[in-house]
């Protein structure tokens, strides 16, 4: 008989609380009115995206949601910049707004700062959802940056004023903290990371160690994804990663092997439950 692989998945993976929240929203509405349009992704995962699209929600990107007119639309978790409220008022469009509380709180505290005229610097990914609506309390006036190297190439004030995207991680952000402060900066640090997301480095890294090997399935997409899919490889070198049942590959496996399956934020659970049972019936 052979020895099948035995598998499970770890229960902390999946949705945080501010994706959950906002896919219940959409649905709800997609069950009453049968169709919903979204700024941007819902979520950065193709499979849930595309899930959802088959129910009826309409993904439109800004140039499309400039065209609207007398239609409702779901703000995602990601949060949005002001002018995206102040189109709304203009083309009286109904927002159905999901932001996730610990965006939105972050939102509040980065226009506050702008108003007392702080020189204000972001820890966080370009060009990102979540960035964009950040940098609106600014006027885009705040400096967006990806790593320490990227910030000393800006001319720096003497008092910094320091804010984090939600889902970065906070030791990276407490080095730049400390780095800055050893060359003389004076620096109002504001950890504004979510812990739903941070915490799980550590929740990863005691699940990884336990397996034989790791299958992390994330959206090509998701930056949350990258970075845990790193903690991953880390601490298990037999960690692979894929975005859909179709791209696992029997060959990785031995058999009796145990397999942990985990996921980033943006990961729906359907999908982890597809991969374990694509990989016990291997």
């Amino acid at each position: 008989m052979p020895q099948h692989l035995s598998v499970r998945i770890d229960p902390n993976s999946g949705f945080c609380f501010g994706v959950i929240y906002a896919i219940q929203m959409a649905e709800d509405i997609l069950d009453e009115q049968g169709y919903l349009y979204c700024l941007g992704d819902i979520v950065h995962n193709d499979e849930e995206v595309q899930r959802l699209e088959k129910r009826g929600l309409r993904i439109i990107g800004y140039e499309q949601f400039e065209q609207l007119r007398n239609e409702a639309v779901l703000i995602r978790a990601h949060g949005e910049p002001p002018s995206t409220y102040q189109m709304a008022l203009e083309n009286n469009l109904t927002l159905i707004d999901a932001s996730c509380p610990v965006v939105l709180k972050l939102q509040n505290r980065i226009k506050t700062s702008y108003d007392k005229q702080e020189k204000i610097f972001i820890y966080g990914k370009h060009g990102h959802a979540e960035v964009r609506g950040l940098l609106g309390q600014t006027s885009g006036n705040a400096v967006v940056f990806e790593n320490l190297d990227e910030l000393l190439l800006h001319e720096l004030p003497s008092n910094i004023t320091l804010y984090s995207q939600t889902t970065k991680s906070t030791d990276s952000f407490y080095r730049i903290k400390g780095e800055l402060e050893q060359r003389g900066y004076q620096i109002n640090a504001n950890d504004t990371i979510c812990r739903q997301v941070s915490n799980r480095d550590k929740d990863l890294r005691r699940f990884a160690e336990q397996y034989d090997q790791i299958v992390f399935v994330s959206g090509t997409k998701s930056s949350n994804g990258k970075v845990l899919y790193q903690v991953c490889k880390d601490t298990n070198p037999s960690t692979h990663f894929i975005s859909k049942v179709e791209e696992i590959c029997a060959t990785w496996f031995q058999p009796g092997q145990s397999v942990g399956i985990c996921g980033a934020t943006s990961t729906p659970m359907w999908l982890m439950e597809q991969v374990r049972d694509a990989l016990l019936a291997l």
